[in-house]
């Protein structure tokens, strides 16, 4: 096998593995378009990384945190309901980080390389960095997991039990925000929220606890690496898009099969 093959399949699976808890999640709290707005703002922090000269994924969480502190503020006030705020905050975030990219006169940037991702191209400098991020991330999942379950299950009760539910409200974004960061090279901005979501979602129906279903989320996001890899060596179609296909034939599949029960 290629080089270059291996690299994206060890990039990808890094990813499916990081992905699937941190998916759980978003599906159990529905903040799916949630993590479509943070993903919108990236190419917002990777052209900021450019223009103040630092490394694009510092720029993306700088970005991410700056729009979650954002959105909590706002959905604070209650003026507008979450779903407006977060298409507000969406497509005027994407919007502008495309405008922004027009300024880089001097700097040639692939867009369809952040939009969409170029697994084949991830070196071994990225693996490192996603690995990193994700280890990083991971640990935090796991310090965190028992009481994010619990403001999960009922935010009103983790309030009334001491818990800080503003404060892991923000972590999470956070976490989501450093997932986004290492991700976009090997799915794209426009595509990570559905190696996020498809996974997980596929594996809810065969789960009884919450670890069973981030662990089965991860192995399903893997799988959808794998055969979207080979149907892109075989058939010669884009790696980022060919996983999310993959992934969305696994749902479709485990929607055939009887679930479990309890």
């Amino acid at each position: 096998m290629d080089d270059f093959m291996v690299r994206a399949l060890v990039a990808g699976c890094g990813i499916a593995a990081l992905a699937g808890p941190l998916g759980s999640f978003v599906v159990w709290r529905r903040m799916a378009y949630f993590g479509d707005t943070l993903a919108h703002s990236a190419l917002l922090g990777v052209t900021l990384g450019f223009l103040l000269g630092i490394d694009p994924t510092v720029g993306v969480v700088a970005v991410c945190v700056v729009l979650a502190l954002l959105l909590t503020a706002l959905q604070h006030r209650r003026a507008l309901a979450s779903d407006t705020v977060l298409g507000i905050l969406s497509h005027s975030s994407l919007s502008l980080g495309l405008v922004a990219v027009a300024f880089l006169e001097t700097l040639r940037v692939d867009l369809v390389g952040y939009l969409f991702g170029d697994i084949l191209a991830v070196t071994s400098d990225d693996i490192l960095r996603i690995y990193a991020g994700g280890a990083v991330a991971l640990a935090g999942m796991a310090l965190l997991w028992r009481r994010l379950l619990a403001v999960t299950v009922s935010e009103d009760l983790a309030q009334v039990e001491g818990m800080p539910v503003v404060a892991l409200r923000l972590a999470f974004m956070l976490l989501i925000a450093l997932v986004i960061a290492v991700a976009m090279k090997v799915v794209g901005i426009l595509l990570i929220t559905s190696l996020l979501i498809i996974p997980a979602a596929a594996a809810r129906r065969f789960a009884r606890t919450p670890e069973e279903m981030a662990a089965l989320a991860a192995v399903i996001g893997m799988g959808a690496v794998v055969a979207g890899m080979l149907a892109s060596l075989n058939w010669d179609l884009p790696g980022g898009p060919s996983v999310v296909v993959a992934a969305a034939a696994l749902f479709l599949a485990a929607q055939m099969v009887p679930g479990r029960s309890g």
